[in-house]
């Protein structure tokens, strides 16, 4: 019971800073592309690897912490269904160039901002 607390109130926390991320990025940009999102789940990204990393390199073994900021507030911050939903309302509005450069900018800015978390926690 301990460790869905810990997830329900991680996943709770990402989900409203998600919320305030989009609201932010969507204030300050254009919508042609859905840099809410794409933001989002880069800096999700980044932050999961972060906190692995840094859990890692400070031998943190706590599994409390690790539900809590990994499957809970990263899980909560990151985006996926919507980025996937996304990418089926662009292909259904024949916008396929846009859908393939999201998801390709996505993935490979995604892999990369998860070993920049890593790489940056173990400084």
């Amino acid at each position: 019971m301990r460790t869905i607390l810990l997830i329900a109130l991680g996943g709770g926390l990402g989900s409203v800073f998600r919320y305030l991320t989009s609201q932010w990025i969507n204030k300050h940009t254009q919508l042609f592309f859905p840099y809410a999102t794409f933001i989002t789940n880069v800096l999700g990204c980044f932050l999961i690897g972060l906190f692995l990393g840094w859990m890692e390199k400070n031998n943190v073994t706590n599994p409390d912490l690790k539900f809590f900021l990994v499957t809970g507030f990263c899980g909560g911050y990151t985006t996926f269904s919507t980025f996937s939903n996304e990418n089926i309302q662009l292909f259904n509005a024949n916008q396929s160039g846009t859908a393939f450069l999201y998801i390709g900018l996505s993935v490979i800015l995604g892999l990369a901002a998860t070993w920049a978390g890593l790489t940056v926690s173990k400084l």
